[in-house]
């Protein structure tokens, strides 16, 4: 059994100066249980697509393995109702795993739902060194956005998927993975960076969604230093981004933008 596409086209009756009949391509939404060693460690409703890299990033960014090299082997498994995607981890990598277990069933809304306790919840991050990181002139989250709206095929047929990029200031727009949860998205992303060559903290890490304070803690897992949302961030997503030396933008309409968090990156404004 293969995994479903990601989108499939479903009739609708449409009002255009008239009633008529029209088909629209909508996103698929599944449940993808991200097993490691055995256990379930989440449920996450998600789009069927990139679950190796689901896989790998959820487990970089929640803190479950230190590195790529730590998850010896996937499986990708379609099941009656969802899919399960499977990893194997090093032996040393399992005490982690036991110290984050997580048993949750994610909307597509919420990143941290079924944490069982506040500690886990508000973890302690890594701090980026605040000198360290890219240096960019004004005009690059708004390239930086565009470059990420051009490159979402998925949201193009059904605008209703999110996505995140990874975008370098003498390159542009390397890598893109597109989900019906903004959080999966970005999991996905990390994934596949980590597989390759970029350094993720000599670019940008750009969101076409709010900034939640999952999302900023994703990033500093991963060694982000510049973090930049199409919408508002919310206010613990502002502190939790100056404690880990994140330089978080947001609010990015045409050539106007917000740095709320570490700005020295950004055309040598502000201080470390």
């Amino acid at each position: 059994m293969s995994a479903p596409a990601s989108a499939s086209r479903h009739p609708v009756r449409a009002w255009v100066s008239g009633w008529q009949n029209a088909a629209r391509l909508l996103p698929e939404e599944v449940p993808v249980a991200l097993v490691y060693d055995g256990a379930t460690q989440a449920v996450m409703m998600a789009s069927p697509a990139d679950l190796a890299d689901f896989l790998l990033g959820f487990a970089l960014t929640e803190g479950l393995i230190a590195s790529a090299a730590e998850l010896t082997a996937t499986e990708i498994v379609p099941q009656p109702r969802g899919i399960e995607a499977r990893a194997w981890l090093v032996p040393g990598a399992a005490a982690r795993l036991a110290a984050r277990r997580r048993a949750m069933a994610g909307p597509v809304g919420c990143g941290l739902c079924g944490i069982d306790s506040i500690a886990e919840a508000l973890r302690a991050l890594p701090r980026a060194v605040p000198t360290s990181g890219p240096r960019l002139g004004p005009q690059a989250p708004a390239a930086a956005l565009t470059a990420l709206a051009a490159a979402q095929p998925l949201h193009a047929e059904t605008r209703a998927t999110h996505a995140a990029g990874f975008w370098l200031p003498d390159a542009g727009l390397v890598s893109v993975r597109e989900d019906v949860g903004r959080h999966n998205a970005l999991d996905k992303l990390a994934g596949a960076l980590s597989r390759g060559q970029a350094e993720i903290s000599a670019g940008v890490l750009v969101l076409t969604s709010r900034i939640s304070v999952d999302l900023v803690q994703k990033a500093a897992m991963i060694g982000a230093r510049v973090l930049i949302g199409a919408a508002a961030p919310t206010a613990l997503a502002v502190a939790e981004a100056e404690a880990a030396a994140i330089t978080l933008v947001a609010r990015v309409r045409g050539d106007s933008f917000d740095v709320y968090s570490h700005p020295q990156r950004i055309n040598g404004e502000g201080q470390a």
